[in-house]
């Protein structure tokens, strides 16, 4: 099933991608059902919080009804940075499935793991490396069309 929701946040990034911001996508499942989506919307919105994963997360809650997203996974096809890691713990999510690592500002294993720190009164079940090649491959073809131009 993994494999399964990650297309899904794959098929967000390129939505990102196609806007011309950096492709990373987001998913939201709860109890087998996708409740929110997201892709990064950054330049779009002129907002630096528009990552996909709080944009997914927003949208979670709304659809929750409540800010807690117990009994919830978050496909995300790039590693969550700092801000996104402390959205997923405030918000209780108890599992996240990351593509490929992001070793300039991952905060989920690659930089520092805020997922597993014990001093935090939750932790989340982190997954790594599925579909790890697509979520990379395009994340590098943007960015070497990027530098292109």
């Amino acid at each position: 099933m993994d494999e399964y929701y990650m297309r899904l946040a794959l098929e967000e990034a390129k939505k990102a991608y196609d806007k011309g911001e950096v492709p990373i996508g987001a998913v939201v499942v709860r109890k087998g059902e996708v409740i929110a989506t997201g892709y990064n919307l950054r330049e779009t919105l002129k907002e630096s919080i528009a990552h996909a994963e709080i944009i997914a997360i927003k949208e979670a809650c709304k659809k929750a009804g409540g800010w807690r997203l117990t009994e919830s996974t978050i496909y995300v096809t790039i590693e969550p940075c700092p801000m996104c890691a402390g959205a997923i713990l405030q918000s209780r999510i108890d599992r996240v499935v990351i593509g490929a690592m992001d070793p300039k500002a991952g905060a989920c294993g690659s930089i520092v793991n805020l997922l597993d720190n014990k001093a935090f009164n939750h932790q989340s079940e982190v997954v790594i490396g599925v579909l790890k090649e697509e979520c990379s491959s395009i994340m590098k073809t943007f960015f070497k069309t990027l530098r292109k131009k």
